[in-house]
């Protein structure tokens, strides 16, 4: 999985080089931004399958967790964006 995420995260720049060339160099991303976003996914499934057994169990739908998914996928929203800007 940290393979996906590092290939996903790996920034494409221009670089202009001498006589005007110009060539891309690919910018590998940070190793924390790789172990972020890994524990950020791995907490979006144990908050989604919290989720479900909650419906599943209470036969009603938690608010509460239903915040802490949008504000996971907010944040792993920001990385990719980010990272790609």
């Amino acid at each position: 999985m940290r393979d996906f995420v590092k290939k996903a995260l790996t920034r494409t720049v221009t670089v202009k080089g001498s006589r005007g060339r110009s060539r891309q160099v690919e910018v590998p991303p940070n190793q924390r931004l790789i172990y972020g976003v890994c524990f950020a996914v791995a907490a979006l499934i144990c908050l989604t399958i919290l989720e479900a057994t909650y419906i599943l169990v209470v036969r009603s739908f938690s608010s509460e967790i239903f915040a802490a998914i949008t504000l996971v996928v907010g944040t792993l929203l920001g990385a990719f964006f980010g990272q790609k800007a």
